[in-house]
């Protein structure tokens, strides 16, 4: 009788706080997600528009040197393949409640879409929530972003209000989702 064996791997992705010595690889994690989720439905000219604001080296840099803002980085294999940003108090971008955390992005590439990479970066915020004993966590999500509205609806979320998002010169509502802890 032979026996065979089959080795199966797990996905491992690590989660890990960065700061501004890793400005390229958020730059490029940024642009390429965001460029994917939402170039379909954008024009390149307002997508120009707002990968060189958003993801410029200064707007970054004040954005990692900001004490109430954190970024995290997905990792497999020390390959970047999504990020985290939080907010608190005066760095959020609407609320500014010193009892709420705000979830500014929680971005994966495309390719590990389904692999629980944006669960972790979600529970990352959710334990970062909890340590800093908030009341709440609250985001933003375009309307149109059926994927996300499902994903944040899954784990809890609510919409409470909505709000304008510029896409150059585009006007888009953005749903306002809040998660009471």
């Amino acid at each position: 009788m032979k026996l065979y064996f089959i080795f199966v791997t797990m996905n491992s992705f690590e989660i890990t706080k960065i700061g501004v010595e890793q400005l390229v690889p958020l730059q490029e994690i940024g642009r390429t997600t965001f460029l994917h989720t939402f170039s379909s439905t954008d024009t390149e000219e307002n997508m120009d528009i707002y990968l060189n604001h958003a993801f410029s080296a200064e707007k970054l840099t004040t954005e990692l040197e900001n004490p109430n803002s954190e970024f995290y980085f997905a990792t497999q294999n020390e390959v970047v393949i999504g990020y985290l940003k939080v907010n608190f108090g005066a760095a959020q971008t609407e609320i500014q409640d010193a009892n709420s955390v705000e979830i500014e992005r929680i971005y994966v590439l495309q390719d590990y879409h389904g692999r629980q990479v944006g669960q972790l970066l979600f529970e990352k915020a959710l334990a970062i929530a909890k340590q800093k004993k908030v009341d709440f966590i609250w985001l933003g999500v375009w309307e149109e972003n059926h994927r996300a509205l499902r994903f944040y609806t899954k784990n809890g979320f609510v919409a409470f209000d909505s709000h304008i998002f510029l896409m150059g010169d585009e006007a888009q509502t953005d749903i306002m989702m809040k998660l009471e802890l």
